[in-house]
């Protein structure tokens, strides 16, 4: 054999380089470095993942010819199908319809088999690709259902390689590390292997506006998913890979932050990654602004940019989606809050009185109220609940609220965009409006109806034809 070569690609998998942001970053006190798992042979850091899970597959009795079956975002599925291709195996894929063309393209270069089915339908719904893959498994002989969800080979894969080597790339010394809240392998495995070798290392994870994560560890509620662009972060469920109790802090971005950071890390930084790559450095940036003295943080790159040209890079694609500033669409829920009368968000603590919470129900016409303590959102409480627990029997009006919070509404920020609050509130009763998790704002369907047709009248007058002549 060649003096230097390897036996195969799949040997690539791993060294990537650590890389200091300096244009992004100008003005900030700490440094930011990058781990750019985009480098590896299969486009992001799910070779890693992958390689542990087809080890796992083939100590359990997966034979060669077998069949590799996932659900995925698309990065697995390369990943795996780069595996399978040298080490012979088929493969099918299941994906939701959110993701790029180009993705899809990609893992049937290798020979796989995709199926695409649709994002806004519930986990469990037989259409969900969560299902559909599982059903596919049963299904299918001498199969392996890579399952990264709920497999713990994906938290190991970080565990037993990313964080090692960037152990013995940084000799340990950075003060925090970022990473995307996806399925949690990154997070849950790399974070344990940080905090075995220095429990003060802080663990950030970034997540969505619309993903579960961010809202269940800020108030341990589970609140109403709703769709979002970004891809490879996020879930609408919780994923048994996913270790919330190793995160010291949890940052929230949205769609916009996400993609012109995005865009900013290839042309200021030379660096061609995908979306939730810009995700986390955005969060990072976040995170670091909340700092009180400077630190060495470390974020995760996860896959690159070439699978996004059509969406991120697309200048045409990211107009249409309201991404640049020079086409606003119905603005954002800010310019919503602006519109409406001033008035300071009306909220009640755990311990009120049934009796109080409906007088100020009546004394300010709302059919919701969030329950706030220590600028914390707990829940919201319902005219509804109310009154099927007096019907009921169940309290008296000296009675406390704090067992009758519930869940059922959204979060979205002050910059959430209009057009992607129309879909919020087709799937939740209320939103409520944060800012840094703090409660700022609440937002219903009549509110968003007349903010909606405000707007329209506004705009009419502005086309009206002049009565005026000119001679």
């Amino acid at each position: 054999m060649m003096h230097g070569a390897l036996e195969n690609i799949t040997q690539a998998v791993g060294n990537t380089p650590i890389v200091k942001l300096n244009r992004v970053t100008e003005g900030l006190a700490s440094e930011i470095y990058v781990k750019c798992e985009f480098l590896n042979p299969g486009g992001s850091h799910k070779d890693r993942l992958a390689a542990n899970l087809l080890r796992r597959a083939e100590e359990q009795g997966l034979r060669p010819g077998g069949t590799i079956i996932e659900a995925t975002s698309g990065n697995t599925g390369a990943s795996l199908a780069l595996l399978a291709a040298v080490r012979g195996y088929k493969c099918i894929f299941v994906m939701p319809d959110k993701m790029s063309q180009e993705k899809i393209a990609n893992l049937r270069a290798f020979g796989a088999k995709v199926i695409v089915c649709p994002t806004a339908v519930e986990p469990d719904d037989p259409r969900s690709y969560y299902v559909v893959s599982r059903k596919l498994a049963e299904e299918t002989p001498n199969s392996f259902y890579a399952n990264q969800y709920h497999n713990p080979a994906n938290p190991e894969a970080h565990y037993l390689s990313s964080a090692p080597e960037i152990w013995a790339q940084t000799n340990g010394d950075f003060g925090a590390f970022v990473a995307g809240m996806g399925t949690g392998g990154t997070i849950s495995g790399c974070g344990k292997y940080f905090k075995e070798k220095n429990p003060k290392i802080q663990i950030v994870g970034v997540d969505p506006v619309g993903s579960l994560y961010y809202d269940f560890v800020k108030t341990g509620r589970v609140t109403k998913a709703f769709s979002y662009k970004v891809e490879g972060i996020g879930e609408d469920f919780f994923p048994s890979t996913m270790n919330l109790k190793i995160l010291d802090e949890i940052v929230r971005v949205d769609d916009k932050e996400c993609f012109l950071m995005t865009r900013d890390l290839t042309r200021l930084e030379g660096l061609f990654v995908g979306g939730s790559g810009g995700a986390a450095v955005a969060g990072a940036i976040k995170y670091a602004r909340g700092l009180t003295k400077p630190m060495k943080i470390l974020v995760f790159l996860c896959d690159a940019g070439q699978k996004y040209v059509s969406k991120i890079f697309n200048d045409e694609w990211m107009r249409e989606n309201g991404f640049f500033d020079d086409d606003p669409g119905h603005g954002i829920v800010r310019d919503m809050m602006g519109w409406r009368d001033k008035q300071k968000l009306v909220s009640v603590r755990a311990n009120a009185k049934v009796r109080e919470v409906i007088d100020l129900l009546k004394s300010q016409a709302i059919s919701q109220i969030p329950v706030v303590e220590g600028g914390k959102l707990l829940g919201i409480v319902s005219e509804v609940s109310l009154l099927r627990c007096l019907v009921k029997g169940e309290k008296t009006l000296d009675s406390s609220i704090d067992d009758l919070m519930e869940s059922d509404y959204a979060t979205v920020t002050p910059d959430t965009k209009i057009d992607l609050l129309k879909g919020v509130l087709e799937g939740a009763p209320v939103a409520i409006v944060a800012e840094d998790g703090v409660p700022v704002g609440i937002v219903t369907k009549i509110d968003l109806i007349d903010y909606v047709a405000r707007a329209e009248k506004s705009v009419a007058r502005e086309n009206r034809p002049s009565s005026h002549c000119v001679a």
